[in-house]
């Protein structure tokens, strides 16, 4: 069994790309526009999906051109849509995105309909769920479907796998139903208390995340890679150096990678080694989904295959 459900976001990413962000009030120009598809949970079903997992997508777009687009994009990336709902009400969700020089980011997002994905929307596919290896998701949804989400997926023993992003209080009642939690510094530091900024802080705040009742943490580390940990062992794995033109969805592709590995049993330290180099990967280019490499672009260099 090597499903993988994915329960999230769908949005269209307006990017500007600039020498520098801007201060309040200040006006640049020069920058060049992009649109892409994008918003964490499709990003990362595309990018299990580039990985060869055989991938379902729950989410809510708007009955508007950038929901019909999106699920079209879904499609065309072999991704099980029959179970992406329609609001009628709101907008399909939307994320301005600038992006500077040095590849940074600032992002604000307008949510849209990915605010009304419902208890009910993801007890449709109750069935999928129950089937799946891994069960994906991310924060940009409202918070009490993810808590919902993540029990169900515990009853029917999925691994439940939360990056917990954009970074917010979880409730505590969560914690013991994930096999998995995938914060990166900022998201560990809101989390924990601990101000993550070297490798002692780095452990521990995912020994403050163990005793919540997680199974297992990785903490992401950018440029620098993960740290891994768990009640049998713990480490530290180096990203590939790269020049990063756009870190927009690095972490939603190396999540959406992790997940692919860990739905085939990979062993822990493959499976994030084989996520750093896709999320390496994606920095090197521009947008969201359009970053997420494909299996063979992985496999040709490091000889991992599925």
């Amino acid at each position: 069994m090597s499903k993988i459900v994915v329960i999230g976001s769908s949005n269209t990413d307006m990017v500007v790309k600039t020498s520098r962000f801007p201060n309040p009030g200040e006006t640049i120009l020069g920058g060049t526009f992009f649109m892409f598809a994008g918003g964490k949970g499709a990003n990362q079903a595309v990018a299990a999906a580039r990985m060869g997992g055989d991938v379902l997508l729950i989410s809510k777009v708007g009955s508007d051109i950038f929901g019909k687009q999106a699920i079209e994009g879904f499609q065309k990336e072999k991704i099980n849509t029959a179970y992406i709902c329609t609001d009628h009400e709101k907008a399909s969700g939307t994320a301005l995105i600038i992006v500077n020089q040095a590849g940074e980011n600032k992002i604000v997002v307008a949510p849209g309909s990915n605010d009304t994905l419902s208890q009910n929307d993801i007890l449709k596919a109750a069935k999928e769920i129950e089937e799946a290896e891994v069960l994906l998701m991310q924060l940009e949804i409202p918070i009490d479907s993810v808590v919902f989400a993540a029990a169900l997926g515990l009853q029917t023993e999925s691994k439940v796998i939360l990056n917990p992003a954009p970074a917010q209080e979880l409730p505590a009642e969560i914690y013991s139903n994930l096999y998995l939690i995938t914060p990166n510094e900022t998201e560990a530091t809101l989390l924990t208390g601990i101000d993550v900024k070297d490798d002692e802080s780095v452990k521990k705040a995912a020994q403050v995340l163990l005793d919540k009742g997680v199974r297992n943490v990785i903490i992401t580390l950018g440029a620098r890679g993960a740290y891994f940990q768990n009640e049998y062992q713990s480490f530290f794995i180096d990203a590939p150096a790269v020049e990063a033109i756009d870190t927009t969805a690095a972490g939603d592709i190396f999540n959406g990678t992790l997940a692919v590995a860990l739905a085939h049993k990979t062993d822990w330290k493959s499976a994030i080694e084989l996520a750093c180099k896709a999320a390496s990967i994606s920095v090197t280019r521009m947008g969201a989904q359009a970053s997420a490499p494909f299996l063979s672009e992985i496999s040709s260099s490091s000889n991992f295959y599925f």
